[in-house]
């Protein structure tokens, strides 16, 4: 975990500069959690491609919530979230998630947590230390992220073709194996996409449909990579390029 220094958003390419948002102190992890890590708190390993320093994919929101529960537990710490899993949340307003189970937060909990979508962009544009990249850590998206044109046995050319993707092995790689950001944090951009805490805000409001996430993956096109494209998925959605990386209050 790398502790973040908070304050107002620097980076001029962020969605939040300018806007007098302040964030808080708050731990983050260096890395998207590996299969070892996963393995370590929930024994199974979901993942399509296999491999203990790859990311763990295949999970939910759900999922991770259960392993950011499990592994404060583990630690001695007070959980950030509880589950409800005999309790329909009523928010949720999904037409295809078909857990809906009712998850509360702990504000003041010292355990482990999803980060925001707001603590997430802070964090993918460098903080206080930011050099104002489009993407985390640099301009240039190869040289930090793991992607569809690079993530595979040659440099895809063409247009982007899921068919392609397939033919070319494209998969997700080891996690910090491409340079950090100006935080040291690494593949904020591309390997996997992370879900975040919130509820997907459509012209700034949560309507309960989806979960938020960020980043892009090794899937992903250029523009899903940047710091401040916004990304959701149903909460019990999964795919071979859903990951997710934790965070902690500080307190």
């Amino acid at each position: 975990m790398i502790l973040i220094k908070g304050g107002s958003f620097v980076n001029k390419k962020s969605n939040l500069y300018g806007k007098n948002v302040v964030v808080n102190d708050f731990y983050i992890g260096k890395s998207e959690v590996t299969q070892k890590e996963w393995k370590d708190i929930m024994i199974n390993n979901p993942s399509r491609f296999k491999g203990d320093s790859l990311p763990v994919e295949m999970v939910s929101w759900y999922d991770c919530v259960e392993f950011c529960i499990k592994k404060s537990i583990k630690e001695g710490l007070l959980p950030y979230y509880k589950i409800y899993k005999d309790s329909v949340d009523e928010f949720n307003k999904s037409q295809f998630d078909s857990i809906k189970w009712l998850v509360k937060k702990n504000p003041k909990a010292n355990g482990y947590r999803l980060p925001t979508e707001i603590e997430w962009e802070y964090a993918a544009g460098g903080g206080q230390l930011s050099k104002n990249y489009s993407y985390s850590g640099d301009d240039t998206v190869e040289e930090i992220a793991w992607y569809w044109r690079n993530s595979g046995d040659t440099i895809l050319i063409e247009k982007w073709d899921y068919r392609r993707l397939e033919q070319n092995h494209c998969r997700t790689h080891p996690v910090t194996s491409k340079k950090p950001n100006e935080l040291g944090l690494y593949d904020l951009t591309g390997n996997v996409r992370e879900w975040c805490d919130d509820w997907y805000e459509d012209d700034g409001i949560p309507r309960g449909h989806f979960r938020s996430q960020r980043g892009g993956g090794w899937i992903g096109l250029e523009l899903h990579c940047k710091n401040d494209d916004r990304g959701y998925f149903e909460a019990d959605g999964i795919g071979p390029d859903q990951g997710f990386r934790i965070c902690r209050n500080k307190v």
